[in-house]
Formats: structure tokens, sequence, C-alpha cells
């Protein structure tokens, strides 16, 4: 069997550390080629050791500078954004896996696009901001993109080998989060340390606090809609607590198919890298005999609100996603600080996405950036207002 040539982006975080797992475990079918991380020079160096890559990349200039200096032989060592979009576009790369954290990651998922890469794809912010843009490139170019976040993987694999045509809608699972018995008054003054406890899945804090506002599963409609050609309303959220059902499909003929797995990220990571095979794995499996009761009910959007501030911004669409997402990073980033309390992120994020103009039509990534750069500066204003807002 002929190696899969990959490149890694966001190697050093926890989504690439995976991936690397699942090379260790699949050493005989995979190089890896490329690897990038923003800082993190101790782990790259440990990983060029192990993998032996042809080239690096870290996106902190003078660390690039240090990581140059510091290597005696080796692989060839990349700078800044211009660094990483080359690593993405490597002439030796079957597979381009991208988990860079961020809006940043649009730029290497275009430069892989153009570079017809097939693409494995783990960062939701570039399709949430410039959706419309990525899909008209992967089409131009008929590239392939393969989500590795686990609920569009589910989608994905449930989708193969179906046209639009037969979906009748989707379901996209969350587990609800750490504080979904919460009251609204318990919502008001929760704590840090109960909003990163997640009772199924080890995070970033960043995408933990999205998990418990519900906004990791307001983008990842967003997500849905662009990636797969969905009509928004064809496209249903259920809190599922077991967080066993990834998502469904519902097929026009009333048959709804559903993928399920045990609640580990290295799974959709191998589903992305072996596709469009599958590869034997003993390690990561689903006893039907031990699930327990399965249960799902509809999100409350009061308790809630920024589900609905996310399925409103896909509505009226343009760059307001763009703005939706801008608006949350920096809210999320204040309550992480300690400057505004828990419910004060959907109201932050309402407020710019209500009291701004965005472009509708223009979605270039001129308009695109222009629009996260004049949200997030709305944002950091009203976080900086009255602390009797907290």
């Amino acid at each position: 069997m002929k190696k899969k040539n990959i490149v890694i982006l966001g190697s050093s975080g926890s989504i690439g550390e995976s991936a690397l797992d699942v090379v260790r475990r699949y050493k005989d079918r995979f190089n890896v080629v490329g690897l990038s991380v923003n800082s993190n020079l101790e782990r790259l160096k440990s990983q060029i050791k192990e993998f032996n890559p042809l080239s690096v990349a870290v996106g902190d200039a003078d660390r690039a500078c240090e990581l140059a200096k510091s290597l005696r032989r080796g692989p060839e060592v990349l700078a800044s954004r211009e660094g990483i979009c080359e690593l993405a576009r490597l002439k030796e790369a079957d597979l381009v896996l991208i988990a860079i954290v961020g809006a940043e990651a649009v730029f290497p998922l275009l430069s892989a696009i153009k570079a017809k890469k097939t693409i494995a794809l783990a960062n939701k912010e570039s399709v949430v901001i410039a959706g419309r843009l990525v899909r008209r490139e992967a089409l131009r170019h008929n590239v392939k993109i393969i989500p590795v976040d686990s609920e569009q993987s589910a989608i994905f694999q449930c989708l193969e080998g179906y046209d639009n045509g037969m979906v009748e809608g989707v379901y996209l699972t969350a587990s609800g989060g750490p504080l979904v018995d919460y009251s609204a008054g318990q919502l008001r003054g929760v704590p840090l340390k109960k909003v990163l406890a997640h009772p199924r899945w080890k995070m970033g804090k960043k995408i933990t606090v999205d998990s418990a506002t519900l906004m990791n599963k307001g983008l990842e409609v967003i997500e849905a809609k662009e990636l797969f050609g969905l009509a928004l309303d064809r496209i249903k959220v259920l809190v599922h607590r077991q967080a066993i059902v990834h998502s469904m499909v519902e097929f026009c003929d009333g048959s709804i198919l559903a993928q399920l797995a045990v609640t580990d990220m290295r799974l959709p990571i191998q589903v992305a890298m072996s596709y469009p095979e599958r590869w034997p794995n003993r390690s990561l499996r689903l006893d039907p005999l031990k699930m327990g009761d399965l249960s799902f009910c509809q999100p409350d959007l009061k308790r809630f609100p920024c589900l609905a501030l996310a399925y409103d911004a896909a509505r009226r669409g343009g760059t307001l996603p763009c703005a939706l997402n801008a608006a949350n990073e920096v809210a999320v980033e204040a309550f992480l600080s300690g400057r505004i309390s828990f419910m004060r992120i959907p109201d932050i994020v309402e407020r710019v996405i209500t009291k701004n103009r965005f472009s509708k039509d223009d979605l270039s990534l001129e308009s695109i950036f222009e629009t996260d750069w004049q949200a997030r500066q709305s944002a950091m204003r009203l976080v900086g207002k009255d602390r009797g807002l907290r």
C-alpha cells in the first residue's frame, strides 16, 4: 500500500496531537511531510525528531528564526502566515489536516484548496466567516473537504452516496454542556470553574465556554449549512446528553441514518485521514449493551440565546456570521479573564450584530476581515463599559 503524505497544521494542539496518535497507530500508511505550530517550539522539536517532516512552519516569525538557528539539519523552516500557506500547498502532500484555531485558518485553507489538496478540516471558524467563498473555491478546484469535528463528520458519513435532494433534514446533537440544568438565575452568577467542567469532552477553554453557551452548536449550524449546501430550515439541534449519537440525517422517505461512536476525537480524525477507506480500529469501540438509554430534547433558547443568535446570523447571511464569531471571541475572552459575567456573552454578541451594519454582498477576504475588525472593536467597547452590566 502506498503511504499517504500528510501535512498537519496546528500539530501542537489537541486535534494535531490526536492526529499524530492516529499516524503512530498506522505508521505503515502515513508519511508526515509537514507540521506547523504557532509558537510551541518545544513540542514541534519533539515532533520533528519523531516524524522527520520535509518542512515545518511557525506562525510566530521570531520563534521560527529561533527554530531555524537551533536545527543543525532537518526540515525547511517556514515562517508566519505566508509560511503556513506555503506548507498547506506543499507539493508532496496528499492530505492537509487543518487544525489551526480561529479565523486565521481561512488563509491556509484557501491555499490548500487552490493547490487541489484533499483537506481534513478541524476548524469551524474559517467556514463560519467565509463559507460561501470556501465552498465556491472547493467546487471550482474539485477539492474534497472532509470535516473532522464529530458532528460534521457524522453528517458527512451519513450523507455519503446520497444526493442533497434526498435529504429532508439533519439533526446536530449537543451534549448540552456543563450548565444544561442550570436555571436562568443560576446562569447569571455561574463561576468560571463550573463553566469549564464539561461532562463529556476535554477541550480548550474557549470551546468549552462555547459549549456551555451553546454558541459552539450555533457555529456548527452555520458550518453545516455551508459545508453541505443545506437550507437553514433543514438543520435542527437536539440536546443529547449521552454524546453517543453524533448527528443524524433524515431522508425524504422518512428514514433516519445516525452515526454512533465513543466520545474520542481520534475516531473522526481517523475517518478523515483514511477516507475513502475505513481501517480497522480495536481500541475505539462502542458497546451497545453498555450504552444505556439515549435521550433527546430541544434546546432552551431563552436560557441559551447564543444558539438563536447564530441561527439569526445564518438567516441574514452576508458577513453577519463573521461578526457573530468575532464578537463571541472577544466576549468569551473577557469572561475567561474575569472582566464580564457569563450571561454578558450573549448580551454583547446580540448588541454587536443588531447595532451594526455589515455587508450582505461583498464576501471577499478584505470585506470579511474588515467586518471581523469592526465587530471586535464594537465588542471590546461593550466589554469596557460600566461594570454594573455584569
